[in-house]
């Protein structure tokens, strides 16, 4: 009898890491979308049409904002109708692009495209572009709006990679930008906690930058807390008013206290599953598991409120927003992690108050 040889890979794979070489990147480019991204010199861009028959448009700009085909080797160029068009629609998403390229000084007028692939081409068709200096690309998937007879195609995803000629020693994101210029804006370290100020109808966005990452987030009223009267974000209270898991945007979007006032609404969600059911993680649980002394949210968040004199707990309850927990068929909680740069965005509902996380 013959035996098969099984191969197998160096390491466990876990979903939610890198799974790609450190030097390469992979982007989408939603139909009749566009994607912008920085290139430096020996970069590779690729560009691939997954289902064949879309258009796509590389667009470089030199450093000083004018379109210049050149720096990735294209001898042949239009100009770019199909960029521009994307960017004169009025979606959110063309907002933020135009402005992106407007802070960088980008002359949309002078963009000349490359236009690459044809109505009939193959699936999994791809080109690859050599960079020659440093550049801001765009990448478009042009699209027309389909006629009743079916004249047209529905336009579809590209996919880019890029090989990066000096990848970064340590794989990190880049964070969207800002939705205004923000009165806050800090880093809450791994492991750690941070206690900060909210006014009524301030915005709150919560960022997961690498992915994989927990964050128990806690609200307190603070006119209450003057009064010695602690009263916090409940996320039994909060499951029983909305008639659901947890709140997300839309009619029931809000996190109320036991007093069933209202704390926080919640504005935007690109995670979509969160944790309301247990405690934030503590010092019991670890100890339960043999990890006695192990840092834990609960007791994180206990020396971040010491300054305002709220009474530690054992255990804090939480929404967890990047602890995506559901009731499998067992009745069991299950998880499941999330990818780098997922957002939560909230608005205080409260007068005044202050809000926690950890």
């Amino acid at each position: 009898m013959e035996l098969t040889k099984v191969t197998t890979t160096s390491g466990i794979l876990e979903p939610g890491l890198w799974q790609l070489d450190p030097s390469r990147e992979r982007y989408r480019v939603p139909a009749c979308g566009v994607i912008v991204v920085e290139l430096y010199p020996d970069d590779v861009l690729v560009v691939q049409d997954p289902e064949g028959g879309q258009h796509a448009e590389v667009v470089p700009f030199s450093p000083e904002g004018k379109g210049d085909p050149g720096i990735l080797g294209i001898n042949k160029s239009q100009p770019a109708d199909g960029l521009r068009q994307i960017l004169s629609g009025d979606s959110e998403s063309a907002g933020r692009v135009r402005s992106g390229l407007e802070r960088k000084g980008i002359d949309l007028a002078s963009a000349k495209a490359a236009v690459l692939f044809a109505p009939d081409s193959l699936a999994r068709e791809e080109l690859r572009f050599q960079v020659t200096s440093r550049t801001t690309c765009a990448v478009a998937a042009p699209g027309t709006m389909m006629t009743v007879e079916g004249e047209t195609l529905p336009p579809t995803d590209l996919q880019v990679f890029i090989h990066r000629a000096s990848p970064p020693e340590e794989r990190e994101t880049d964070l969207p930008d800002p939705l205004a210029e923000p009165r806050l804006d800090f880093q809450i370290d791994r492991c750690t906690s941070q206690a900060y100020e909210v006014k009524a109808g301030e915005f709150i966005q919560v960022i997961d930058v690498m992915g994989r990452e927990c964050s128990d987030f806690q609200v307190f009223d603070h006119r209450k807390l003057d009064q010695g009267i602690e009263r916090c974000l409940d996320v039994t209270t909060t499951r029983t008013l909305i008639g659901a898991g947890y709140p997300g945007p839309g009619l029931f979007s809000k996190y109320y206290d036991v007093d069933m006032q209202p704390l926080v609404e919640v504005i935007r969600d690109t995670v979509g599953r969160h944790d309301t059911f247990g405690l934030a993680c503590t010092a019991k649980s670890y100890e339960d598991r043999g990890y006695f002394g192990h840092i834990n949210c609960s007791d994180n968040f206990n020396g971040a409120l010491a300054q305002y004199e709220i009474e530690p707990r054992k255990g804090w309850a939480a929404a967890n927003f990047f602890f995506n927990t559901g009731i499998d068929d067992h009745n069991v909680p299950a998880t499941k992690h999330n990818h780098p740069d997922v957002t939560m965005i909230l608005r205080h509902k409260a007068h005044c108050g202050r809000q926690f996380r950890c």
